[in-house]
């Protein structure tokens, strides 16, 4: 890969060498040990490590901002996030909800898609996605299993959202600086709040909004509730 190059899914923002530096970082972060610069120019075996591939919040959090060349104190004053919050979860301490996440990672800036996915080798012509292929970029009883996220320049994000009982996608509404947003409840009760409006979903009914109004999903039912969602341009 090119000097500067880190994948197309990380919009080429990162100021590290290249996508495999960030890959080494990222298996030895958490480790307590110092980063050997050797690692960084040793070749890496992306399926040796496929057992690594998950990993807590706060040390990927903190690789990432240190890739950006952030402190604490930056990224706190770009994402509105306060320095002590975000201090928390790299300890992991605290564990973001998927509204705070986003808040906190449109700071730097980086999508969630981004975030959880950077230490995955990049596909090109893939047009099918299994079921294990769909990262799940969810917390807190919110699964949210994003189709596609290896394609470069996704125009449109297509999510399967799982809510266990009580899950929701944050105390605090998402908003997006633009486009639009639309979605169907396959099983469930989904209590929508969009711009202050509360609605009940049940399964077969849907919903399409400006996704710059501020809105929230709740699982307001007994059972677990599903959505097929959409948007557009992609926001994950």
């Amino acid at each position: 890969m090119a000097n500067g190059y880190l994948s197309s899914r990380l919009s080429n923002l990162l100021s590290i060498t290249n996508k495999r530096d960030l890959i080494a970082a990222f298996h030895v972060s958490g480790t307590g040990k110092r980063r050997d610069p050797r690692l960084l120019s040793t070749p890496i075996t992306l399926k040796r490590y496929a057992h690594k591939a998950v990993m807590d919040t706060g040390s990927r959090l903190k690789l990432v901002r240190e890739s950006y060349k952030l402190s604490q104190r930056e990224l706190a004053r770009r994402s509105g996030v306060t320095n002590a919050t975000i201090s928390l979860i790299e300890q992991n301490r605290v564990s973001p909800s998927v509204s705070s996440l986003k808040k906190l990672l449109e700071g730097i800036p980086m999508s969630l898609a981004d975030f959880f996915t950077f230490d995955q080798p990049p596909r090109e012509h893939q047009y099918v996605f299994r079921a294990s292929e769909q990262p799940d970029l969810g917390r807190h009883g919110l699964r949210l299993l994003l189709i596609g996220a290896s394609v470069p320049s996704r125009q449109m994000r297509l999510l399967r959202e799982q809510y266990a009982p009580g899950a929701s996608s944050g105390e605090e509404p998402i908003v997006h600086s633009e486009g639009e947003e639309c979605g169907l409840v396959t099983r469930g009760t989904v209590e929508l709040t969009v711009d202050g409006q509360v609605s009940v979903l049940n399964a077969g009914d849907g919903y399409y909004f400006p996704t710059t109004l501020p809105h929230r999903f709740r699982n307001i039912g007994a059972d677990e509730a599903e959505i097929i969602s959409a948007n557009t341009p992609a926001n994950f």
